[in-house]
């Protein structure tokens, strides 16, 4: 069988934001699919990784793939910001981020919205940000590209924070959940989304063909992270994945200069 180009690259959901403007689409939408597929236990997911996001220590954070800004509002609840601080919310598609600012308009003026393309992100200069974060968007991304570009604009010693699809361990549990998953979704997604396919596709297919928790530190590694850990939530449907950028040497230093 010949694997789809998108696939060998890391693309679990074989989505082109060329092709299919999904998400523009579904703007208004997006977080009522959220609270149908899962029951609202997205909620839970967002609420425990914007924890994870506020504990660490940075200045400049970027939320990538921000979407209606669920993140960073809850980011807010959780970090007292200081003079200094900035974050910057960016996401491919305008409706989306358009949603964000208006969620966001008061919380904070220190909030910067940018359109960008989590594969190429020339305008962000390099090592110039302490934190990284992307939750449940990385499955509709070619990943490698992504965190090349991740490595990139982190600064030595930088932090990564991901939340995406992850494994469940008891095979007859993972099992009823892909029952329910492909079974109700689809019919969840027909009826919210007013006949919109594309609105469910991409998700399935980035819930099964987005690697394992071990699977996924294991391509961290090799992109060249370090201090790779995760924790998994609600049995393992995702997982929160946390990486550092290596700290720069002084052989690296020397060959700067």
């Amino acid at each position: 069988m010949v694997m789809d180009q998108r696939t060998r690259s890391g693309n679990a959901a074989e989505f082109d934001t060329q092709q299919d403007d999904v998400f523009g689409r579904i703007a208004s939408r997006y977080d009522l699919l959220c609270d149908l597929f899962s029951f609202g236990i997205h909620r839970l997911w967002k609420r425990r990784v914007a924890r994870v996001i506020a504990q660490e220590p940075w200045s400049r954070l970027l939320d990538c793939a921000t979407g209606t800004g669920d993140i960073i509002l809850r980011v807010l609840n959780y970090k007292e910001f200081r003079d200094g601080q900035k974050i910057i919310a960016s996401d491919i598609s305008p409706q989306m981020l358009a949603m964000a600012q208006k969620r966001l308009a008061t919380a904070n003026s220190s909030i910067e919205f940018r359109v960008l393309d989590a594969h190429s992100m020339p305008d962000l200069p390099a090592e110039s940000l302490d934190l990284y974060s992307m939750s449940l968007g990385l499955k509709i991304c070619e990943r490698k590209k992504v965190l090349r570009e991740a490595l990139r604009v982190l600064r030595p010693g930088g932090r990564l924070v991901v939340l995406e699809s992850s494994n469940i361990s008891w095979e007859w549990l993972y099992r009823a959940y892909r029952l329910y998953m492909n079974g109700c979704v689809p019919v969840i997604g027909w009826i919210a989304t007013r006949g919109d396919a594309s609105a469910y596709k991409y998700l399935l297919k980035g819930m099964e063909n987005f690697p394992t928790a071990e699977a996924f530190a294991q391509e961290l590694a090799a992109m060249g992270f370090q201090d790779i850990s995760f924790e998994r939530l609600t049995l393992g449907i995702v997982a929160i994945h946390t990486a550092r950028k290596p700290e720069a040497t002084k052989s690296n230093l020397q060959r700067v200069a």
